[in-house]
């Protein structure tokens, strides 16, 4: 197998387990056709129907140059058709350019406008599965230089974090399943959380919610155990020490305080304009998501949080639209995850006892 092969094999046959006569859509770039042709191929080969949709270089830009408030939002239709209809969509980012200047407000604004109601249909038709979904990447140039890497060893780091770097990828995944659902059984016998580090001091509850194994099928990379906050729950103060990226534009430093599950004063060492902007969106000031990462073969910071929020020794929270799977109610055109670092004297409580220290497990959750 190529490598390529492996990636496809593992996104069409685990990721979103194509049957039979389902229609899977890929969204993509035209650099990520080598990924995309397997892809289709072990489409093909499972019985399924494949279409996609690959954007080009400077089709973002002459949006962004040209654009009207109605183009802006416009709602693509096969896109649209997939997310209503189809049975699974597996979008793999393929980015030409990771720093295009942003588009005019009240354009972005258009957009989030027009995609608010497909946006609501994918999280609720990914919610219980009825449309089977992936994340992913393809390496590009773009993605190698934002993490400071060379295209050869972020490819490198990629597939490690994929493992692909095994031979038998979907067992190796299969194996997070396992060790993952013992923490995660644990944590919804629990019902009040606790994230501390030397910045930060946050609580939670989640009676009525659900902590959620990810383990590769949705997002890959994954390793990852999340939930939904009950919405008026949150209280505390977090530091997120690691850059929070949203719309390629980096903020640093960021400190939240929260009162009554709301989030009361927002600070940035950097980039206090991108957080001031994100809070002025509705739903943004109530978290969507709290979690931990488990992947402890993503070794560093890459500026793409599909890998960064999965760093094992890290936990993250999202400000905005919750997971319907997970019991959240929480509702918004944002979900914007940011990473604080627990491996210097970072612990989790869950009902008051000490579950996870210096950004492990303890050991009769994750046996060493």
């Amino acid at each position: 197998m190529t490598d390529y092969t492996r990636y496809a094999h593992l996104l069409v046959n685990y990721c979103v387990s194509l049957q039979p006569g389902e229609r899977l859509f890929v969204a993509s770039t035209t650099l990520a056709e080598p990924l995309v042709t397997e892809v289709y191929r072990e489409a093909i080969k499972a019985g399924g129907h494949c279409e996609f949709a690959l954007g080009m270089r400077g089709q973002a830009a002459a949006l962004r140059d040209h654009g009207s408030a109605a183009q802006f939002g416009y709602v693509p239709t096969l896109y649209a058709k997939a997310i209503n209809e189809f049975e699974a969509y597996i979008n793999i980012t393929a980015p030409f350019d990771l720093r295009q200047p942003s588009p005019a407000a009240e354009l972005k604004a258009a957009r989030r406008e027009a995609m608010q109601s497909l946006h609501n249909t994918y999280f609720a038709r990914t919610a219980d599965r009825r449309l089977k979904r992936s994340m992913c990447i393809f390496p590009t140039e773009a993605l190698a230089a934002e993490a400071g890497m060379s295209l050869q060893e972020y490819t490198d780091f990629v597939f490690r974090a994929c493992k692909l770097d095994q031979d038998d990828p979907r067992a190796a995944w299969l194996g997070v399943r396992k060790r993952q659902q013992a923490v995660v059984d644990h944590l919804n016998s629990c019902t009040t959380f606790r994230y501390t580090n030397d910045r930060s001091d946050i609580s939670f509850t989640t009676k009525g919610r659900t902590w959620i194994n990810s383990d590769g099928q949705t997002n890959m990379p994954s390793g990852e155990v999340y939930t939904s906050p009950e919405e008026h729950s949150v209280e505390g103060t977090i530091y997120f020490d690691y850059p929070a990226i949203r719309n390629g534009q980096e903020v640093r430093g960021v400190t939240l305080e929260v009162k009554d599950g709301e989030i009361q004063t927002w600070r940035a060492e950097s980039g206090q304009a991108i957080l001031d902007e994100t809070f002025a969106i509705d739903g943004t000031r109530r978290f969507g998501e709290a979690a931990i990462g488990t992947n402890y073969d993503i070794d560093r910071f890459s500026k793409h949080i599909l890998f960064d929020e999965k760093i094992g020794g890290t936990v993250h929270m999202a400000v905005g639209q919750s997971y319907a799977q997970a019991g959240g109610k929480n509702v918004s055109a944002v979900h914007w995850d940011m990473i604080a670092n627990m491996r210097a004297g970072g612990r989790v409580y869950a009902d008051g006892e000490v579950i996870y220290a210096d950004g492990r497990f303890v050991e009769r959750l994750w046996p060493s």
